[in-house]
């Protein structure tokens, strides 16, 4: 039985990145060889260097929504609003809210705009539950207008600063974003730029492209000391029949499939059969890695440094060896490499 506290880590604060590099595509890359045993850092420019003809990168086309909306009580008190999914249509969603132990649904909200004015916008509160869980009525049936002009980037909890800060908008999002619908990034992607891209096309590199829409269950910290006892978060996906065939393909022509992200990887280990046949589906998956778990569906992974004892961190340890991984995370503290969603990223050539 492997332990929560097994995949605990050392981060000194600094290391966490506030910001995104000067410029997209500037981060820093490790680069680990399970089979092996090496691990070496290059600027993430020379990811083309790991890449042969016929190899298929699999990309999450999700797009963040700007989900994060301020309101006010008519008695002039703030509430802050994390959207979460769509329950009916467009305008009834799950959330999380702050400070609603004195409101009670039924309530109606005025939504705020980006300057923290009243936009003229609003929204009711349907439910709510101890935990901060809620579901809202949006007024205004035109959900995707109401987000854009008061919606915030939903920059995740160890950002220490507000969002909105003119690059958030763009680099909070990867360039081959499509399908609205996530609250997180999937950050991984956020690396390439659409020159690396065509650079690796250029090279032979074939893509194919998925949907899963990141929630914020993607942050939920294991509060459980065996891991297996952990209640795994879900994520609605979507793998097209044209995206499996592209996958079985590959495989077929004996080709690397390399996952973009935890994301893209859960999507592809949740359609893989026992066959070894991707299915193309449109479901939930709450697939959840960990060691010893077998990894079948990709041959590379390219993932960002996640939190201590995170389940993503556990699901790159189940792909390339909790030893290895865990001293790769502390070479990256010594190399003083950057963390989390806007950090440097890892990639991952062989699966053990």
């Amino acid at each position: 039985m492997m332990r929560t506290s097994d995949f605990d880590y050392q981060l000194p604060e600094e290391l966490i990145a506030q910001h995104p590099p000067k410029n997209r595509g500037d981060s820093r890359m490790m680069v680990l060889d399970p089979a092996a045993g090496s691990m070496a850092v290059r600027p993430f420019s020379a990811i083309t260097d790991y890449f042969q003809s016929g190899d298929l990168l699999a990309l999450n086309n999700t797009r963040v929504i700007r989900a994060r909306l301020y309101a006010r009580k008519d008695t002039g008190a703030k509430l802050e609003i994390l959207l979460l999914t769509p329950s009916d249509g467009s305008t009834l969603w799950s959330c999380l809210m702050k400070n609603t132990r004195r409101t009670a649904p039924g309530t109606m909200l005025s939504l705020l705009d980006r300057d923290g004015h009243d936009s003229g916008r609003g929204v009711e509160l349907v439910s709510k539950q101890e935990n901060g869980n809620c579901m809202i009525r949006f007024r205004e049936t035109d959900v995707e207008n109401t987000l854009r002009e008061c919606g915030h980037v939903p920059l995740p909890p160890y950002i220490r600063r507000g969002a909105d800060l003119p690059p958030d908008a763009e680099r909070y999002q990867t360039v081959y974003a499509k399908y609205p619908g996530a609250v997180a990034a999937p950050t991984a992607g956020l690396h390439f730029t659409t020159e690396i891209l065509a650079e690796l096309k250029k090279r032979g590199v074939t893509e194919t492209e998925l949907t899963l829409h990141v929630g914020q269950g993607t942050f939920k910290p294991v509060t459980v000391e065996n891991i297996a006892e952990h209640p795994m978060h879900s994520e609605h996906f979507i793998l097209t029949r044209e995206a499996a065939d592209q996958l079985n393909r590959t495989r077929a022509a004996g080709h690397r499939i390399a996952a973009v992200g935890t994301t893209s990887l859960r999507v592809l280990e949740s359609v893989i059969g026992s066959d070894g046949v991707f299915t193309p589906q449109e479901t939930d998956t709450s697939i959840f890695i960990y060691p010893p778990y077998h990894v079948r569906s990709a041959d590379m992974l390219l993932t960002n440094f996640h939190l201590p004892k995170s389940t993503l961190l556990m699901l790159v340890s189940a792909f390339a060896g909790y030893e290895f991984v865990m001293e790769a995370y502390r070479y990256a503290v010594r190399e003083r490499m950057r963390f989390f969603s806007y950090g440097d990223c890892m990639l991952i050539l062989n699966r053990i």
